[in-house]
């Protein structure tokens, strides 16, 4: 087996890629790297340098990871914007550093596929000595599976935990099955929520696929900025890019859209998955109350259930999801620091944050609105 670094995953081959990913998860897909690296959202420009990490054998790609050179820690999601200013502080150089990652992306999900335990062990180990020939300050895996969590501690990682918000779906024949699992109070929340968005006079539709037509997603980039500019946030994703996802994934996108007569004021955007349904991004242009939940929440549940998928993964932030069903669920990342000062020094920090996020977790899951408890600690969903 020999292990390489190539200019980002576009210039892999994207029969070898997806056939060593599979179908299951539409961000690691070719296409959905593609789209990122080539709409220039993650470029050299923007400080996301693509260099994919790819063992193979006898011509066959058997272990590989999306590797990105990174001058700044936006667009990650698993934030060490505080270890990097502390390192500062001592004098030390933060930046850049290695990122295994999907760019702007907070999705749990495999971030080193191989096809044995060797092949990912050889990869793990050529990005240790990567991080080790560039002397670079750290090598990070964000949103990584659980099982990838734990083989990375092996190898010297420094582990870390977040949390996120997910629906699981045990077979419900609908929505209203959905809602006869809540207690009485949270029913009649939703069905007031939902009904003082029929009363507002929007239409509201669900496409996919073909029904999305031409330029559909060309449309969305107004909706994007506009929560961009709500949240005093950076346009990260370029027009170009939503344009690409429409033309390559499209029988994947699942867009739930609002319109007054013919005026769209509100989308939508996730993507589905073999065994999910994942929440992304959301935009309005003006305000209706409640909307953002139907759209973002009641619409995706309903049709995760009609397609008889696992769960919906809401993402993260928003205590709000509990209420809503949405389990407080782990997410996972491993960090390699190079300076044995600032790697004691994260390593107490995430110790005490742990406790911190298991206490923080053990709360909300109390705090779910089931009658009888439907999802315990023990049947929330899992990442890996």
């Amino acid at each position: 087996m020999r292990f390489r670094i190539s200019d980002g995953v576009q210039t892999l081959d994207p029969h070898r890629w997806d056939g060593l990913v599979g179908d299951a998860d539409p961000f690691m897909t070719h296409a959905f790297f593609t789209a990122m690296e080539s709409s220039d959202s993650a470029s050299d420009e923007t400080g996301w340098q693509p260099l994919a990490a790819v063992v193979e054998r006898e011509g066959a790609l058997v272990a590989a990871a999306p590797l990105y050179a990174k001058g700044h820690s936006w667009g990650e999601y698993v934030f060490d914007h505080g270890w990097a200013d502390a390192f500062r502080r001592a004098g030390g150089s933060y930046y850049p550093k290695l990122q295994v990652a999907v760019p702007f992306t907070p999705v749990p999900g495999t971030r080193l596929p191989a096809v044995d335990d060797a092949a990912r062990d050889l990869l793990i180990q050529g990005l240790k000595d990567t991080l080790a020939a560039t002397r670079l300050s750290s090598l990070h895996v964000t949103f990584c599976t659980e099982d990838e969590w734990t083989t990375l501690d092996k190898a010297g990682f420094l582990q870390r935990i977040g949390l996120q918000y997910h629906l699981s779906n045990p077979g419900y024949r609908d929505f209203q099955d959905f809602l006869d699992s809540l207690r009485s109070s949270k029913r009649k929340m939703i069905r007031k929520e939902r009904q003082a968005v029929e009363q507002s006079g929007l239409t509201i539709e669900t496409l996919t696929g073909a029904e999305l037509g031409e330029g559909v997603l060309d449309d969305f980039w107004p909706f994007y900025l506009a929560t961009v500019e709500k949240r005093w946030g950076n346009a990260y994703l370029t027009q170009d890019f939503f344009r690409r996802l429409g033309r390559t994934l499209g029988e994947k996108v699942v867009l739930v859209r609002a319109r007054q007569g013919k005026r769209t004021v509100a989308v939508a955007l996730n993507l589905a998955g073999r065994d999910a349904l994942y929440g992304r991004i959301w935009g309005s242009l003006e305000e209706y109350r409640f909307l953002h939940f139907e759209l973002c929440y009641y619409r995706a549940i309903e049709w995760a259930i009609a397609h008889k998928l696992p769960r919906v993964e809401a993402g993260a932030q928003g205590v709000h999801k509990v209420q809503r069903g949405y389990a407080p669920v782990l997410t996972y990342s491993a960090h390699l620091i190079s300076h044995s000062g600032l790697r004691d020094a994260i390593a107490r920090f995430l110790r005490q944050e742990r406790l911190a996020v298991e206490h923080e977790r053990a709360e909300l899951q109390a705090a779910l609105p089931y009658s009888s408890q439907v999802q315990s600690d023990d049947q929330a969903p899992r990442t890996s």
